[in-house]
């Protein structure tokens, strides 16, 4: 039914698409259901028509069609063509169907099923399956033939970490939805599937445990799943797009990872996954504003030492975000508020230089950006090289030349590095430190007071999947704040978060905790 809907909100793209298809109907000519095929996906010679008749029974006659490059060539070999033609108890088999005795007696394959929608056979052809037609059969076979050439399972280099697994993400989603599995043993792990895409067909799947998963969150990202109309989806970020709560908001609602422990943490604290084939990043939700500042190896280190990384990232987003617009505000607006000592040296500094102190922080962190972009797309090796030397060279030449200050220099610095602290983050806080740094240029100290009232309003008032975007933040319940801006021991942690996990909030079991909050 959920089918039908689709193909009717699609309309006329979908239409021409299916047209070929429609117009295949299998008959019992073998010829003529080679030739309907042929005529479906000519031109292209990667599909491959193998024939096939057995040497003792005169009655196979039949062909195997499938992908070069999407298949298992050895397994197609060994398991399907071999058996058919060598097979002897084939001469005795008198009036029953060709087809039964294939799947159930000849044929040695994992997946194996009689279909007779030719649309259906053609879908599976294209995912890297085979199908099997016989003479005298207005049906055929679809047999699991899957081989694609796979990544090999290695530690994602986004992600690294000192302490903790070493497995990452690939690009197939079985292989995924198995290190998701072998980490939870329990028949509470769900696991839903939908097709996304008029043309990719890209499977995407939703995973919960049931019991600490809200369902009302569970059935809304299933409702902006099914509202998903597009040809392609070629990567999780076309979904996160779609889903997202405040679209227009720089901070993400939907988080990403390409580390399985990450996925099972949260799914674990009531959250749900979402697995998309063709890319190794999984998506998480809801996703709230406290997590970018912590991190998985957080929960594997000493929770003294996890703390203090996590203030550390804090103290790192309020530098990145806020240094350029106070050092602008106090040099242009406010410089009784400088020591004397420290104002004489940056106006010494600045002697010489011909543009005003925003053009100088706005040029120096353009510069900055370059540079850092420039690392990231270039090879590894080469890329941190040229990115730390560009940067020296540059801010030395353009102090020397007398183009920006020294001062400009370090507090674009001291921004730079703090960046690399959150690296999840570094979009967002370019923006809000951009909108800072023209407040202060025209406001002074007011203009960036008047920026983080503004800041703080609109995280307030951002809703992941209905989850408050600031939730525990703020709080006084010390079962609310053991892990947001600090890590608290995991003997600590009895709950799980109250408004995502709430629907069995017990993590650790105690005598002496209450079964409720």
């Amino acid at each position: 039914m959920l089918r039908i809907l689709k193909d009717k909100i699609l309309g006329t793209n979908s239409k021409k698409q299916s047209n070929k298809t429609k117009d295949i109907k299998l008959t019992k000519s073998l010829e003529e259901n080679i030739d309907s095929f042929k005529k479906v996906f000519e031109p292209n010679e990667t599909i491959i028509f193998r024939r096939v008749e057995s040497k003792d029974w005169d009655k196979l006659k039949c062909c195997l069609i499938f992908i070069d490059g999407m298949v298992d060539k050895i397994d197609i070999h060994e398991n399907i063509i071999l058996p058919m033609m060598n097979s002897k108890p084939l001469q005795k088999i008198g009036e029953q169907n060709i087809l039964d005795i294939l799947e159930r007696k000849i044929i040695n394959a994992s997946g194996i099923k009689k279909e007779k929608d030719a649309n259906e056979m053609m879908m599976s052809i294209l995912s890297g399956s085979s199908v099997i037609l016989v003479e005298g059969y207005c049906e055929g076979l679809i047999i699991d033939t899957k081989g694609c050439e796979k990544r090999s399972i290695t530690e994602p280099t986004s992600e690294q970490v000192v302490r903790g697994p070493r497995e990452g993400f690939t690009e197939s989603i079985i292989p995924n939805l198995a290190l998701i599995r072998k980490r939870i043993l329990s028949p509470d792990l769900k696991f839903n599937f939908m097709e996304i895409g008029v043309r990719t067909k890209t499977k995407v799947c939703i995973c919960y445990i049931e019991g600490l998963a809200n369902e009302k969150i569970v059935r809304e990202v299933q409702k902006r799943l099914d509202d998903i109309q597009i040809d392609a989806i070629l990567e999780s970020g076309y979904i996160e797009e779609f889903i997202k709560d405040a679209p227009l908001s720089p901070f993400a609602t939907v988080g990403n990872t390409e580390r399985p422990d990450i996925v099972v943490a949260n799914l674990l604290e009531g959250k749900i996954g979402i697995v998309v084939d063709g890319t190794p990043f999984v998506l998480t939700l809801p996703y709230l504003f406290i997590e970018y500042f912590q991190a998985n190896e957080d929960y594997y280190n000493n929770y003294i030492y996890s703390s203090i990384n996590r203030l550390l990232k804090v103290f790192a987003f309020f530098l990145s975000t806020s240094v350029p617009a106070i050092y602008v505000a106090l040099v242009t607006f406010h410089q009784e508020m400088i020591p004397t000592p420290l104002i004489l040296s940056i106006s010494a500094a600045r002697e010489g230089v011909p543009f005003p102190t925003i053009i100088e922080a706005l040029l120096m962190l353009l510069a900055f950006e370059l540079l850092r972009e420039g690392g990231v797309r270039l090879p590894a090796p080469i890329g941190s090289t040229i990115g730390f030397v560009g940067a020296i060279i540059l801010g030395q030449a353009a102090v020397d030349a007398r183009f920006v200050s020294a001062p400009i220099v370090i507090v674009t610095a001291l921004t730079g590095i703090t960046n690399f602290l959150i690296p999840k983050m570094i979009g967002p806080m370019i923006v809000i430190r951009t909108i800072f740094l023209f407040l202060s240029a025209f406001l002074g100290l007011y203009g960036y007071i008047f920026g983080i009232i503004g800041l703080f309003i609109h995280l307030m008032a951002i809703r992941s999947f209905g989850i408050p975007y600031m939730t525990n933040i703020g709080s006084v319940k010390m079962q609310d704040i053991k892990d947001t801006a600090i890590r608290a021991p995991w003997w600590y942690m009895y709950y799980r978060p109250k408004l995502i996990g709430g629907k069995n909030p017990i993590r650790k079991k105690d005598s002496q905790i209450p079964e409720k909050r």
